[in-house]
């Protein structure tokens, strides 16, 4: 039997020993230990990338703009604009007149260059008649060789007048023409800036003219991007409104902005579908391809930045990935090309890289 002198001694001694086993848990080895028991506890299960056919797209913005504008503008000098035939809006056909200048000045000038062509018609007749008769007499000695040659000269210099006459008369002519403006091509008038009762001077713009009425979406692309972009391929315009407008592209711009490293684009879309100058948003269909996908649970956000996280080895590694296109669930990976890494399914937001983890239902197929 124990004496009761030594019940005190033991029970100290109990206490003692407590005391270092609590202290030694609570040590910094004790606690990694027990951290890495921990995170070797966490349960997770992993799936492999799968190749999905993607019906691939391309965004890009850009402005509306008319395929060619022409400024038609007065070609005559110092004229009153009489009359505007049309308007903004208005659909035209290539010569329909669109407006006409008051030509009484140009008229009359007309009549003035005709009066001097009727002139020097009449002087060059006697100049000719007298010419034939001094060449007839040459050899007669009627007329010495200076008279002659005098005949000769004045119908020379007659013919010169009547060609200045008729040449002044034909300037007069194209200035009576151009005092009606006609349309150069087919199209529609996007502005009208002519105002009866002004007068113009050479080279005034009185109207601007989209030429056939077609109108394109010029959209900007990077560098890497415009690669893909080749003419012929449809793309899928959104206006402002919300109305969509089906294109397809023209060509692509030769050369690359300085500024801002991007190229042009030229789409070209229906008339009538859009308004000049609206900003555009739209898709280029690059066709189907087939891409490694993941589901969307797999896919970890930090940081602005899109992760997977790989296991291997029961140990996690966070990988960063570029995303792409969306179809359903599944999302694109475009800089990831380990098809038969296993990567975990859900959950990756409470992981980190290095962390420890037990697997189950290892390869899950990704469906």
């Amino acid at each position: 039997m124990i004496s009761k002198t030594l019940i005190p001694l033991l029970i100290a001694a109990s206490l003692l020993l407590g005391g270092c086993q609590s202290k030694q848990d609570s040590s910094p080895e004790a606690t990694t230990s027990k951290e890495a028991v921990a995170k070797a506890s966490l349960t997770v299960s992993t799936i492999k990338p799968q190749q999905t056919a993607l019906n691939k797209t391309l965004n890009a913005n850009g402005n509306i703009a008319a395929w060619q504008e022409s400024s038609i503008s007065t070609e005559t000098n110092g004229l009153l604009l009489r009359e505007v035939l049309v308007g903004i809006g208005d659909q035209v056909k290539r010569g329909q007149v669109l407006a006409r200048f008051a030509a009484a000045s140009i008229e009359a000038e007309v009549a003035q260059t005709q009066a001097n062509v009727a002139e020097a018609q009449a002087i060059l007749i006697e100049a000719a008649g007298n010419a034939n008769r001094a060449r007839s007499i040459q050899d007669s000695g009627a007329l010495s060789r200076q008279q002659i040659e005098q005949y000769i000269t004045a119908e020379a210099s007659a013919k010169a007048r009547l060609d200045a006459a008729q040449a002044n008369l034909r300037a007069q002519l194209i200035k009576i023409k151009q005092a009606t403006v006609t349309a150069p091509d087919d199209g529609i008038i996007s502005q009208n800036p002519a105002t009866v009762g002004t007068v113009y001077a050479a080279g005034q713009e009185l109207f601007r003219l989209i030429r056939k009425g077609r109108i394109e979406w010029r959209a900007e692309l990077t560098s890497s991007d415009v690669s893909f972009i080749k003419a012929g391929m449809q793309a899928q315009i959104t206006l402002p409104d919300g109305a969509t407008a089906q294109g397809r592209v023209r060509t692509i711009a030769p050369s690359v902005d300085n500024k801002t490293r991007n190229a042009i684009v030229y789409v070209d879309i229906p008339a009538g579908s859009a308004k000049i100058g609206m900003f555009a948003r739209g898709q280029f269909l690059l066709g189907n391809t087939d891409s490694l996908t993941l589901p969307n649970d797999a896919i970890v956000m930090r940081d602005g930045f899109a992760y997977v996280m790989q296991v291997h080895n029961n140990k996690i590694t966070q990988t960063k990935v570029q995303l792409g296109q969306r179809a359903g669930d599944q999302v694109e990976l475009l800089n990831f090309n380990a098809a038969n890494a296993e990567i975990v399914a859900s959950g990756g937001a409470f992981l980190t890289d290095g962390d420890r983890v037990r697997v189950v239902n290892k390869s899950v197929v990704n469906k």
